[in-house]
């Protein structure tokens, strides 16, 4: 499998086990929009007083401003993860990370109890059983075809009448990871701007909005636009690339960021994945253009951002590919402040975790 250097990223911290978000905020009784709000951002000069402030989700207006283009990602989190049975009996869970244009699905395998990792043996042409009788047959490794057992990521063909989304939303459950307690419901893994379906993980960046803050920005004269990215898996493995991703830029969206820019306001991304689409469709001297397909793009001190100015994020782990990105859109100096400060003020991390906005 191809390796990202990133040895690249200067942000590099050791995460200590206690600032793992465990549990949704509202199981802490804390509202979406309620979580903290990490605001790191350079200015001309390089100045650095003032670059770390501190509020809640909700205070997001406060740095933001009139003219400015908020671009979220509208993909609805899919209930990818399915308790399934191998053919000699051993449970597995089979996470669907990203559908091929082929109707074929790529897939990672996971023991029954998903203690952190994939299954060591799956091979080319075992197949699994999953629950209503649907079955489900290995038809090569991914990326490499030529790999026969110990892949990480598969390509499979499903047996479902109807397709596997369809199939998804009536036998599956959100895909989680270890640092979780217990499993929630579906409607935790979706964003105010959830409207179609096909990430194998929440677009988390935006799950601190709420229907009042979206309306609060708009009458401040914020603009919100929208693009589209269906989210694979994100178990990467530490210096993985990321996986293709199907993107889509309207017209409308490119149109926005041509007029923000004229006017001299701020183009902020909400997450990596609305970055990633909207740098898949930008232009050296910043021009976006209308765009839709697959993506391969890996934002990089290689490939900086052309046309996003800020985003808004989670807080991502030690060695994630993700660093890389944000630290081509604000900058390595702005992000490793952000996360010195995260990590010295307690702030929590992964989906359910805090925020932070990144101005270069």
């Amino acid at each position: 499998m191809n390796v990202l250097d990133l040895a690249a990223a200067r942000t590099r911290f050791i995460l200590p086990d206690t600032l793992h978000a465990s549990e949704p905020p509202e199981a802490r009784g804390v509202p979406r929009d309620g979580v903290r709000l990490l605001v790191s951002a350079g200015d001309r000069n390089g100045a650095e007083a003032d670059a770390v402030r501190h509020a809640h989700f909700r205070d997001l207006g406060a740095f933001l401003r009139a003219g400015d283009l908020l671009v979220v990602n509208t993909s609805a989190t899919l209930p990818a993860a399915v308790d399934a049975q191998r053919a000699d009996r051993r449970g597995v869970i089979v996470h669907f990370s990203t559908e091929l244009d082929d109707g074929r699905w790529l897939v990672e395998m996971r023991p029954e109890g998903n203690p952190g990792g994939p299954v060591p043996d799956g091979r080319v042409g075992e197949t699994v059983d999953l629950p209503g009788g649907v079955g489900m047959t290995v038809e090569e490794a991914y990326p490499d075809p030529s790999v026969v057992e110990g892949s990480r990521l598969w390509v499979v063909r499903v047996d479902a009448p109807d397709g596997v989304v369809p199939y998804l939303l009536e036998h599956g459950r959100p895909i989680t990871y270890g640092y979780l307690r217990g499993r929630w419901p579906l409607s935790h893994y979706q964003t105010v701007f959830a409207r179609d379906p096909g990430s194998a993980e929440m677009p988390s960046a935006a799950r601190p909005f709420t229907e009042d803050l979206v309306l609060g920005l708009i009458a401040r004269g914020v603009v919100v636009a929208p693009v589209t990215l269906h989210t694979g898996v994100s178990s990467l493995e530490a210096g993985e690339l990321p996986l293709p991703e199907r993107y889509r830029v309207p017209e409308q969206t490119a149109r926005l960021v041509e007029l923000t820019r004229r006017n001299g306001g701020r183009v902020i991304a909400v997450g990596t994945t609305a970055t990633r689409a909207l740098e898949s469709a930008a232009l050296p001297d910043g021009t976006v253009l209308p765009s839709e397909g697959w993506t391969e793009l890996v934002l990089s001190p290689a490939r900086p951002a052309y046309a996003v100015d800020g985003l808004i994020s989670g807080l991502h782990a030690p060695d994630a590919s993700h660093l890389l990105l944000l630290e081509a859109v604000a900058g390595p100096e702005v992000v490793g402040r952000a996360y010195e400060a995260a990590l010295e003020k307690g702030y929590l991390w992964h989906e359910f975790g805090d925020s932070s906005l990144l101005m270069r």
